[in-house]
């Protein structure tokens, strides 16, 4: 479900952490998102900014982003007016899912301005504003909007401010119970569409007669509620609602459980978790139980985190897969090519196989050439090689000689036995360069957007792909690639490589030769090393399991581990990157679990 007025309400008393708090640095790590940097109430903090269309949210967040190399122009300019600025406020407009951010900046000639920083959470309609706070006029928005997308509102620099349109909906707090009953008895004021019509410059449709539920009376009426917080109300209500009862009598019912919401919002007693249903396996989120949905909540102590563990994930798969789309289809295509070449070589090597049968033809001839015709097409001879004795018939060419025809048949044996040589390399090179591919698929199904950067990089230098980069790409000499760090319940250090670029930093590099190295038997997967000569068996137990999920066989059980000392482990000489040999090796057999690695702590090093 997406954000809406009451979550929005509460995200908003969260953030009066902020209030006070300094905008140390401003970045801008996708087309969509902002993450500032804060010191405030005596802590640093990252507060997330998204725009996103699909997931547009803001919460405090952990989570560590790769900014890219240039800042974008809106970010620079969200630099220039609100770093080393004070945030002096943290406010929403009425139940809306908007929140303004009052920022007070001193610029370079000392001077003291101040800049609202708008944040429009609203589906595809989402937007990031920085406001002149005096003047009313927009100085940029994340998302441009011109007049021809809509007449309503214009977001462009220099134009002024129009805040989304009213809904006419009434504010949840301060109602009394009749005017509760009124509200929900009344006839709809406006369109339920309307506000969204008017964004995209349309006009509304009509609201016509058209019967509405209990849910929708909530939503269509009273600000912030959307229909799943709608919906558990109407769950609540005891009696329940039936066409029975009069609709005054069914709004009288409803009064109880939205005063009782209504009172636990304003004291800030909120509950924010995350449902997992059973039924359709779809999560849900809210700051209220929902009573109405049977599935396993997760609970958390703030809305932020709450925000992170529902959206983090989402989010960045969507743009990790929106980075990895083109890499996907071209290492696609690669290990189709191969897969073909595999197959043509197979029957180059089949036919080659029959080498000795050219050269017993050819050797048949020769001791029967006096009976070979001038011109004929074919001949049978007596096969001598035979135990039988057996006639065989041999194919001629009727425009050579019988000295000519033998020796097509010498060539074809030379030919056959020199292609064997070569097609056994090639067939080598081809297995070595389908399990190279996969690797390199697997490793985009788990990565990160800094993995995704490392793998193109790795395509550029190993001449599979161009860098359509204009500027030429400065690699910093012994640059080490950041690895994912996960503690083990005895509080070892467990190291994991998530592409070839950091596989082989790890296992080559920082790994000592008495650390233990982990790999998925004959199965792509990262290279894991436990960085301590002793460990207990639930070490290791956890490393394995670190080795099968972050592997191709992640969804399967009894995955096969092998472990083995570092010293065992090597890279041959002209090996693709990631590629190594081991021996010592023994083996283990784990089912990936995926919920207790999210619990394993991690940092990234």
């Amino acid at each position: 479900m997406s954000l809406d007025g009451l979550v929005v309400h509460s995200l908003v008393q969260e953030l009066q952490a902020c209030v006070g708090g300094r905008i140390n640095k401003v970045h801008m790590p996708s087309g969509h998102d902002i993450v500032l940097q804060l010191r405030a109430q005596g802590s640093n903090k990252k507060l997330l900014i998204s725009a996103n269309p699909t997931y547009p949210r803001v919460h405090f967040t952990d989570q560590n982003f790769l900014n890219p190399m240039e800042a974008p122009m809106f970010c620079m300019l969200l630099r220039k007016h609100c770093e080393s600025g004070i945030i002096e406020s943290v406010t929403q407009p009425g139940m809306e899912r908007v929140i303004h951010m009052q920022i007070r900046q001193r610029d370079e000639l000392g001077d003291v301005s101040s800049k609202t920083l708008i944040i429009e959470i609203m589906g595809r309609h989402s937007n990031i504003i920085l406001l002149d706070t005096t003047a009313g006029t927009i100085i940029d928005g994340i998302h441009h909007v011109t007049p021809a997308i809509s007449s309503y509102r214009i977001v462009m620099p220099g134009s002024r401010y129009t805040a989304p349109p009213e809904q006419h909906k009434a504010l949840p707090f301060g109602l009394t119970k009749e005017s509760f009953v009124t509200l929900l008895t009344s006839p709809l004021p406006e369109p339920e569409e309307a506000a969204e019509s008017l964004l995209e410059g349309r006009a509304p449709k009509s609201a016509g007669n058209q019967e509405e539920t209990w849910e929708q009376r909530i939503v269509n009426r009273i600000s912030g509620f959307s229909p799943l917080v709608a919906k558990e109300l109407v769950y609540r209500t005891q009696p329940p609602l039936t066409a029975a009862h009069t609709n005054e009598a069914n709004a009288a019912h409803l009064w109880e459980p939205f005063q009782e919401l209504v009172t636990r919002l304003q004291q800030g007693r909120i509950e924010p978790h995350i449902c997992d249903r059973e039924s359709n396996g779809k999560s849900y989120f809210s700051i209220i139980e929902l009573t109405h949905i049977q599935g396993q909540v997760t609970r958390y102590p703030t809305v932020s985190e709450c925000l992170e563990a529902f959206y983090g994930d989402k989010a960045e798969r969507d743009t990790v897969k929106q980075r990895v789309s083109d890499l996907l289809r071209f290492l696609q295509n690669e290990r189709n090519k191969n897969v073909k070449k595999l197959e043509k070589l197979q029957e180059t090597m089949d036919e080659a196989q029959d080498a000795d049968k050219f050269r017993i033809l050819g050797e048949l001839l020769t001791a029967s050439m006096h009976q070979i015709q001038k011109g004929a097409a074919a001949i049978e001879v007596i096969n001598y090689y035979d135990e039988d004795q057996r006639m065989v018939t041999i194919a001629l060419d009727p425009l050579l000689t019988p000295s000519e025809n033998a020796q097509r048949y010498f060539k074809k044996y030379t030919k056959s036995k020199n292609s064997l040589i070569a097609v056994h390399q090639q067939l080598e090179q081809t297995h070595e360069e389908i399990a190279y591919l996969d690797s390199l698929l697997q490793q985009l199904g788990t990565a990160s957007l800094g993995d995704v950067e490392e793998i193109r990089e790795e395509l550029i230098e190993q001449g599979y792909i161009r860098d359509r980069s204009k500027k030429a790409r400065k690699k910093k000499a012994n640059q080490k690639p950041l690895l994912s760090c996960f503690t083990s319940s005895e509080g070892i250090p467990i190291y994991v490589g998530k592409n070839n670029t950091q596989n082989e930093y790890l296992t080559n590099r920082l790994a000592q030769s008495a650390d233990t190295w982990l790999h998925t038997k004959d199965i792509p997967g990262s290279h894991v090393v436990i960085r301590s000569p002793q460990y207990g068996e639930a070490t290791l137990h956890e490393a394995a399991q670190l080795a099968a999920f972050y592997s191709q066989a992640k969804e399967s059980s009894q995955v096969p581990v092998d472990f083995t000392l570092i010293k065992h482990v090597r890279k041959p000489s002209g090996a693709k990157p990631g590629f190594v040999i081991y021996d010592h090796q023994k083996t283990l057999f784990v089912t990936p679990d995926s919920e207790a690695l999210k619990r394993m702590p991690v940092s990234v090093k």
